[in-house]
């Protein structure tokens, strides 16, 4: 008798359309597929199924793992790394597959025991935003669902920098807290920043960027930030470094910061929560915030294709576990945006290769400090984030599906002066990397 194992293998094989070179073990014991394959597939019990079958796409799956009655043991990257196997997993390519595919594969569920009502979600999935999308109060929901979740938990795969968004990597750069100090630096001197300057810094974070900018280009800086767990580690950090003086954090909307003119701005790993409709009020805002002249410096993840159509899109994993109404715009909306605002678009880097080597660090971080991470915001959520940081990292290995860019435009002054040098030279110029402590802050 066939076990479990062969007709889900078969199945799967059936609807994604290649071989997948993955091992099934299931619930009776049966195994199928190759045996030495890198990654090895658990269905633990028959409500795996139950979550595929009732999302058949990428959410089912991610259901299927987050709640762990569907485990990966071995190289995450291996399964993940099969030719469009989330493409493959959408709804279009359900919808286009034969009605007798589709009658096959619910009559194997069915044959094996994945009957019955739907599963619950598991807890952690945000599921019912409140609110008209990316207004200040479901801005600041969404912002607290992905970031209010314990510092202690950032600290174990994101490492002493602290640091959320893609790392520099230029030859000789080889851990993940030099990259992050060479990230910063370059930011700092794409804005040219010197001594008695006033930075604005949206979307704070950890406050590491205001720190950076303080302690080595002797700005003064204003930070904000959605997350107040964020707000109050970063406060934490320049209170120990004595620079409660020249640096000030505050839980605040881009949108209510009234305090300019500021002469330069920073936006990294931002503008995604800020959606296409808001997107002309993000880029007049900060327009309206700097001085003739100032800087501003975009750092946001790209989308390589066109926006779809739709308004909304159905839910996905990234959607209802990650990044709650975030929306990744091609770089030709967001300077569409910056120039119909008055800016003037000085410079745009590619820095994709760079994303794929930050992300396939913290997840090497965070399968190090598995256990620690499991006790601080347990099992589901470390599942949620193993999954989101491996499939990013191939998403940014391949070149026509994510990409990263720092976009650095100018407010014109009088008769359209810049103030900008003329080459780069200056960004680029390398300075040596401190000596960084390497173990995580413990409050």
């Amino acid at each position: 008798m066939t076990g479990a194992a062969t007709k889900i293998l078969t199945v799967f094989e059936d609807v994604i359309g290649v071989p997948l070179p993955i091992r099934v073990r299931c619930w009776d014991g049966s195994e199928a597929g190759p045996p030495d394959a890198a990654a090895q597939v658990h269905f633990r019990n028959r409500r795996a199924l139950r979550r595929v079958l009732y999302s058949p796409n990428e959410l089912g799956l991610a259901r299927a793992y987050v709640s762990g009655d569907l485990d990966v043991d071995g190289d995450i990257f291996a399964l993940l790394d099969v030719p469009d196997l989330v493409t493959r997993l959408g709804e279009d390519r359900l919808s286009a597959l034969p009605l007798r595919s589709i009658v096959r594969a619910v009559g194997t569920f069915a044959g094996l025991g994945a009957v019955g009502l739907p599963p619950s979600p598991p807890s952690i999935e945000m599921r019912r935003k409140r609110g008209k999308r990316h207004s200040k109060s479901r801005d600041s929901a969404t912002v607290s669902h992905h970031y209010d979740v314990g510092n202690r938990f950032y600290e174990l795969f994101l490492g002493p920098s602290m640091v959320y968004s893609c790392g520099y990597w230029p030859e000789g750069v080889e851990s993940l807290e030099a990259a992050q100090f060479a990230k910063l630096d370059l930011i700092c001197r794409k804005l040219d920043l010197k001594p008695g300057m006033r930075l604005l810094d949206v979307g704070c974070g950890w406050g590491s960027m205001a720190l950076h900018a303080a302690q080595n280009y002797g700005v003064d800086v204003v930070g904000v930030s959605l997350s107040n767990e964020q707000v109050e580690y970063a406060k934490g950090r320049v209170a120990d470094a004595g620079l409660t003086d020249r640096i000030e954090i505050r839980v605040q909307d881009y949108r209510d910061v009234d305090d300019g003119p500021y002469d330069a701005i920073s936006s990294i790993g931002m503008s995604e929560h800020v959606g296409l409709v808001n997107l002309p009020v993000y880029t007049a805002k900060l327009h309206d915030l700097l001085v003739p002249q100032g800087r501003l410096l975009n750092h946001a993840i790209a989308a390589v294709k066109s926006l779809s159509d739709k308004a909304e899109d159905g839910p996905s994993f990234i959607d209802s576990y990650i990044f709650p109404d975030g929306e990744i715009l091609p770089l030709s909306k967001t300077i569409d945006a910056l120039e119909l605002s008055g800016f003037e678009t000085r410079d745009s880097e590619a820095l994709r290769e760079h994303y794929a080597l930050t992300l396939r660090a913290w997840v090497q971080n965070l399968r190090e400090n598995w256990d620690g991470a499991v006790l601080q915001v347990g099992a589901p959520r470390v599942r949620t984030w193993l999954l989101y940081l491996a499939a990013s990292a191939l998403g940014f290995e391949e070149p026509h599906r994510l990409t990263i860019h720092q976009v650095l435009a100018v407010k014109p002054g009088d008769r359209g002066a810049s103030g900008m040098a003329r080459s780069r030279n200056s960004w680029y110029r390398w300075i040596e990397v401190p000596q960084i402590e390497t173990g995580p802050r413990i409050d």
